[in-house]
């Protein structure tokens, strides 16, 4: 089915506007396959690279099929890490911003009690990584009883984290009717025997590549000794003089050195590893998302489905010993279509390694000679520009569809025994408003969140101010973010 519009998928208006204003205007192959299956709720076992629109692919026929009326979550969405898991509820959150689906993340490092009182809540989509999801399961504070879809997502990264056997606990306590979508850049043994073990007669769809990497990505690799890394990372830099680069390191240790190394030389640089708490791990990406700076030294942590738009280069400062990390890391430029390099230095004592990493591929990574000082110095003044420059910020996806929402504070939850179809009731029947008009609505116990979508929130915060809900008159006040 060669759908070259989301128009031609049928989906309800509510859909089709928030994907109008996320910008999405024609899908990529995976989601040309895998919505109209999907939505049809049959399994499926989806094999696409990383950048190819995956995530789309299940959440918009999720948001699609989920019924609002219904309380308990209808979704569960496992995920191998918990910046992919954060990302998956934020797309999800968009692309069912007009019908209302409400959209929870778990995961650890973050406070069990937070996640357990937004689980009380109206949720539709929970996505988490397994072993958080397995604790709320097993604690009893996520209901599983109404889940009617269940997505795998990046499974072969669950397989290396070692996360099989929690996902397999965690389908053990899930509805046996319900549809199972299984997404993969790889298909390794264990993932095909858990399709084969929990899925029925499942589509099987796969998107083929040249290779198992993109033609997109310019592939090379430089020969250096390890004490002269640095001052080769450097040179590399200022020759290539990306845009935007993820320089990619084996361990936390390293990806501190490079980074304080970076930073004395004064590049526009910050760094992210799992040693990191949750907080700055978040802030790091959305400031490197947000196009704030150029350069980001990492640990494999943001090797997996982390949709940065436009990095040009992906600097491989260590060879990953794993060869499916070289797709994973290679696999952050070159996405949507567009093009990017990726130049891994390899020591002396790595052959061994590389050839495993092209036998994968399927091809011989080219070699060349590290840049001449002739080159460094041409490449000098544009670098010092370029680094000294204010990057332009990068628009954020969602920009245009939150525009017009404005989220308004109610000081009244669950204790005054409010629920949010008086909300609803109430804020539909101010003059120019309807019931289009409100998004998603959070009630805890003392407080209640409420989204205003249309440009209408200014209309609803004065109305409020004097009218009152279930004869109960309420503050209110725009949310702080």
């Amino acid at each position: 089915m060669n759908k070259s519009s989301f128009s031609e998928f049928n989906l309800s208006d509510e859909i089709q506007r928030a994907l109008m204003d996320l910008n999405y205007e024609n899908p990529t192959e995976v989601q040309r396959k895998v919505i109209p299956v999907a939505l049809e709720d049959k399994d499926l076992v989806v094999k696409s690279q990383t950048g190819s629109g995956k995530t789309a692919s299940f959440g918009i026929p999720i948001c699609e099929l989920i019924r609002w009326e219904e309380n308990k979550p209808q979704a569960l969405v496992l995920t191998p890490t918990r910046e992919l898991a954060a990302q998956v509820r934020e797309d999800i959150t968009n692309i069912g911003r007009f019908k209302r689906i409400k959209a929870a993340a778990v995961y650890g490092k973050s406070p069990f009690e937070r996640q357990k009182l937004e689980l009380k809540q109206k949720t539709h989509v929970v996505v988490g990584t397994p072993g958080r999801v397995l604790d709320h399961i097993q604690k009893g504070t996520l209901t599983l009883e109404q889940i009617k879809y269940l997505v795998i997502d990046e499974a072969d990264e669950m397989l290396n984290m070692g996360f099989i056997d929690q996902v397999e606990a965690i389908i053990h306590e899930l509805p046996t009717k319900r549809v199972t979508m299984l997404f993969s850049a790889t298909l390794p043994e264990d993932v095909e025997n858990l399709s084969h073990k929990y899925m029925q007669n499942p589509v099987q769809i796969e998107i083929k590549a040249s290779g198992v990497t993109t033609d997109k990505i310019e592939h090379s690799i430089i020969e250096v000794i390890e004490e002269e890394k640095i001052s080769l990372l450097k040179n590399v830099t200022i020759v290539e003089n990306p845009d935007s680069c993820i320089i990619f390191c084996r361990t936390q240790e390293n990806v501190d050195q490079v980074f304080k190394q970076l930073d004395q030389a004064h590049y526009p640089s910050d760094k992210i590893h799992g040693g990191m708490i949750q907080e700055d791990r978040f802030a790091v990406m959305d400031d490197f998302k947000r196009g704030l700076f150029r350069y980001l030294v990492a640990t494999d942590v943001a090797a997996r489905g982390i949709d940065v738009e436009n990095i040009s280069h992906v600097i491989n400062y260590d060879l990953p010993m794993e060869k499916e990390s070289y797709v994973h890391r290679t696999g952050r430029t070159g996405r949507a279509g567009k093009t990017g390099k990726a130049i891994t230095f390899i020591t002396p004592y790595e052959q061994k390694y590389l050839s495993e990493i092209e036998e994968y591929i399927g091809f011989h990574i080219t070699k060349k000679l590290p840049p001449s000082q002739e080159e460094v110095n041409n490449g000098k003044a544009a670098f010092e520009e370029k680094i000294h420059s204010r990057p332009a910020v990068k628009r954020d996806k969602s920009e245009q569809l939150n525009k017009e929402i404005m989220k308004l504070y109610f000081n009244g939850g669950k204790k005054k025994k409010l629920r949010a179809i008086d909300f609803v009731g109430t804020i539909a029947k101010i003059n120019g408003i309807n019931a289009e008009d409100i998004g998603i609505i959070t009630i805890q116990d003392n407080v209640t969140y409420v989204d205003i979508l249309n440009g209408k929130g200014p209309l609803v915060l004065q109305a409020m101010k004097h009218t009152t809900i279930k004869g109960k008159q309420l503050k209110v006040h725009k949310a702080k973010k």
